[in-house]
């Protein structure tokens, strides 16, 4: 029987759900309303299966997944999102969720996709998919351009996208850079200029393939 544990901070959303896994078959061994205290019980509970809100108190969910797999190793993690954006989609896969799935997602279809990840696979919803392939697509576009030119970043330049790669947002590199965040974003525009891309996510790709940074971890 799968064991799960469900976080979120809105009450009545999480007795919903539990309800949900429950009537399915699924044991919610444990809840949780914030990230530090979903580590904490996925230490001492173990579950087969951690769902979470990503927008949560004191941490988000994308920012709590590998300390909850460093937690519970056996678990896996499956993220729930209010949010279409492109770059946490990414940002959570990189930091090991085996699913990312909108929040609107009827409760029924959601517990169902859970089978699948439990059994080892993975679940993102349709939008959310869409815009995956669409990255991976304009990756692919530029591979043979890239493949082909050389362009000069600056040291600068490279310890930005060093920083992207590690999972800071704008406001944080520009904290440990010591720059404002306009700054920052600037500094991102010129990447993009001269790579000739469309994201922060394929300039990590370029700079990853050229050997320009490491992924830590």
């Amino acid at each position: 029987m799968t064991r799960v544990l469900v976080v979120d901070d809105a009450p009545l959303f999480t007795a919903g759900l539990s309800a949900a896994f429950e009537n399915a078959g699924f044991t919610v061994v444990g809840q949780a309303e914030d990230a530090m205290a979903a580590v904490m019980l996925a230490k001492e509970l173990k579950p087969d299966l951690v769902v979470l809100d990503v927008l949560m108190p004191g941490m988000s969910g994308i920012e709590v997944v590998d300390k909850i797999i460093g937690a519970s190793p056996g678990s896996k993690v499956v993220l729930l999102t209010s949010s279409e954006s492109e770059e946490d989609l990414l940002a959570a896969i990189k930091a090991g969720a085996r699913g990312y799935i909108v929040k609107s997602t009827p409760f029924p279809q959601l517990v169902e996709s859970m089978k699948w990840v439990v059994k080892g696979g993975s679940v993102v919803s349709p939008m959310m998919g869409g815009k995956l392939f669409d990255t991976v697509a304009q990756l692919l576009k530029h591979r043979d351009v890239l493949v082909g030119r050389k362009p000069t970043l600056t040291g600068r330049e490279v310890e930005v996208i060093q920083l992207i790669a590690d999972g800071q947002t704008s406001r944080e590199i520009g904290e440990k850079l010591f720059i404002s965040e306009n700054t920052v974003k600037n500094h991102v525009r010129n990447i993009l200029d001269k790579l000739g891309l469309h994201s922060r996510n394929e300039a990590v790709m370029y700079a990853l393939r050229e050997e320009l940074i490491t992924i830590s971890g």
